[in-house]
């Protein structure tokens, strides 16, 4: 067959932006964004509201280019949803930012991404001016500020001076017949995120429209995501974006359920009275709702995807046992979210509850739009057996994986090699079954006397105990074996405070289910373990505490 060329008509570059498009001709007159008390949108209305701010954008008042980053830091509210479509419907490139960064982290980011512009919610107003203040000589960017309700009751009014404009008063100059700026190639940059602040060096990731395209719909099909679900936004929209679900609930017509908040009553009712079928969340937003003291079970099945870091099957049961249908997720803010999930098997239905949640508590298989996952030997640079013991670097290669870091080649080219796959740098195997099971990140990894130690095997065990509510094990320097390993723990208190437990019946308790040199040395009482906005365990900073014990 002679070789046909792409024409015009079957090469227009692929992008998720026209899922707006779509949702306001097939959902217009249905709800998009819930809010609060008194937010509620169409999909007609959020299409209008968002065509008006990315004209906006573009006008001569604010003179965004094509290609330039405009930053938002805010919460899960509705401005901050429109401006996942707006900001890159403009053809500037979107940087969500975590609001609960250090003033200092955040000029480090504004500053390395040259964001020109920063959309700035009221409870952030005085972390962005403290961190504007920071960058000195460098080029300072517009500020506007955000204006959603306020679930607090507080008041942005006052604060409104400090800024040269706001959201809304963007939106009342914008043009709702402005004709978004399509992409000239897939490959052009739509999205900067910068890695979650597990570390302390964050990176900025450099996501293409392709990229997003293909994370969000492989992300669709993989969930068997239904037309107009009812999704509730637990996972941070700045984390990934949302996983690619900021623009997967625009392509099935969903309404979102947006909220400030993310504890165990706020989600309980907003689940119970907007009938809430699907939701997102880390393992440790798992853990919290199963621990909350007035829970109950579901009225009605709530499916969860849950990703992050690995979660114990023994959050995933007691998850499970409250109506929440967990399945199982693995990706990284390199991938643009999950790219590996749990596929369930029908056969697995009739497994007792622990034996199910064990089983769902491994990564999976590569979702259908992603092309490959490996297991890597370090030494060998070969694909280990397929025996779930077998441990390497866990290696990726997909269209959802990032076009680079910004401004760093040698990073880039440290796990983008040149055999053609990203090298994840998260510890796994694989089973007999070809299903992937993390293990840990490399740099979690316990060598206690030349024994690998995972460290999430142990904080496994270690969930498994009644009293335990959360749990972290790192390395403890050690003269004699290199390095031991360090547990944190915080603990379940009943209605009278009971739930108290001493240090060695911890470790009595793990040598019935570890070897001995799993077994940690030191345990750690702690009331909260530091976490990120996103539900992380920081371990980093356990692991400076674990230095400084004796």
């Amino acid at each position: 067959m002679e070789l046909l060329l792409p024409h015009p008509s079957n090469s227009t570059p692929l992008t998720v932006l026209g899922f707006l498009d779509r949702a306001a001709s097939v959902y217009g007159d249905c709800p998009s964004i819930l809010h609060a008390t008194n937010t509620v949108h169409t999909w007609s209305e959020t299409h209008n509201r968002c065509l008006r701010i990315a004209s906006a954008l573009t006008s001569s008042s604010l003179g965004i280019n094509q290609g330039q980053v405009i930053s938002v830091v805010g919460p899960n509210v509705p401005s901050v949803y429109e401006l996942q479509f707006a900001v890159p419907m403009s053809g500037a490139i979107l940087n969500n930012i975590n609001p609960r960064l250090d003033a200092h982290a955040l000029s480090v980011l504004l500053r390395h991404s040259e964001s020109k512009l920063v959309f700035v919610d009221p409870n952030s107003i005085s972390l962005v001016l403290e961190a504007v203040s920071f960058l000195g000589q460098h080029e300072k960017p517009h500020l506007v500020l955000l204006e959603d309700d306020q679930e607090d009751g507080s008041s942005s009014a006052s604060a409104a001076s400090d800024f040269l404009d706001t959201y809304q008063g963007i939106m009342e100059r914008g043009d709702s017949r402005f004709k978004w700026i399509r992409p000239q190639t897939e490959w052009q940059p739509m999205i900067l995120n910068y890695t979650s602040g597990t570390t302390s060096s964050p990176k900025g990731v450099v996501l293409s429209h392709r990229a997003i395209f293909m994370l969000t719909v492989s992300s669709l099909l993989d969930w068997h995501f239904p037309n107009r679900p009812v999704y509730l936004w637990t996972l941070p929209m700045f984390h990934a974006n949302g996983w690619g679900y900021t623009w997967g609930t625009a392509a099935v017509g969903a309404t979102n359920v947006c909220t400030r908040r993310v504890d165990a009553p706020t989600i309980y009712d907003l689940i119970d009275k907007h009938h809430v079928t699907h939701m997102c969340a880390a393992p440790m937003v798992l853990n919290m709702l199963t621990n909350y003291p007035s829970r109950k079970p579901l009225k009605n099945p709530v499916q969860v995807m849950t990703a992050g870091a690995p979660p114990p099957a023994a959050i995933i049961s007691r998850a499970e046992s409250l109506g929440f249908n967990v399945g199982h997720g693995y990706g990284l803010t390199e991938t643009g979210g999950p790219v590996v999930s749990c596929a369930w098997k029908a056969e697995w239905d009739h497994l007792d509850p622990l034996e199910r949640a064990r089983l769902k508590s491994r990564q999976g298989v590569r979702t259908i739009g992603f092309a490959d996952v490996d297991v890597r030997d370090p030494r060998t640079g070969k694909s280990v057996e397929h025996d779930g013991v077998s441990v390497g670097e866990i290696v990726l290669k997909g269209g959802s994986v990032m076009l680079g870091y910004y401004k760093d080649p040698e990073g880039t080219a440290a796990c983008m090699r040149e055999d053609g796959w990203f090298y994840s740098g998260d510890v796994g195997v694989i089973h007999e079954d070809g299903y992937l099971e993390v293990k840990d990140r490399s740099k979690d990894v316990i060598i206690c006397g030349g024994e690998n130690i995972s460290s999430a095997e142990v904080e496994t065990v270690l969930y498994t105990n009644p009293v335990v509510k959360e749990a972290a094990v790192v390395a403890k320097p050690d003269k004699m074996w290199g390095e031991t390993p360090c547990a944190f723990v915080s603990l379940k208190y009943d209605n009278n405070g009971n739930g108290s437990v001493t240090e060695r019946e911890i470790r009595e308790f793990c040598k019935t289910k570890l070897p001995k040199y799993m077994v940690p040395r030191k345990v750690i009482f702690q009331e909260e373990l530091p976490k990120t906005s996103t539900g992380k365990i920081q371990k980093f900073l356990l692991r400076q505490m674990a230095k400084s014990l004796p």
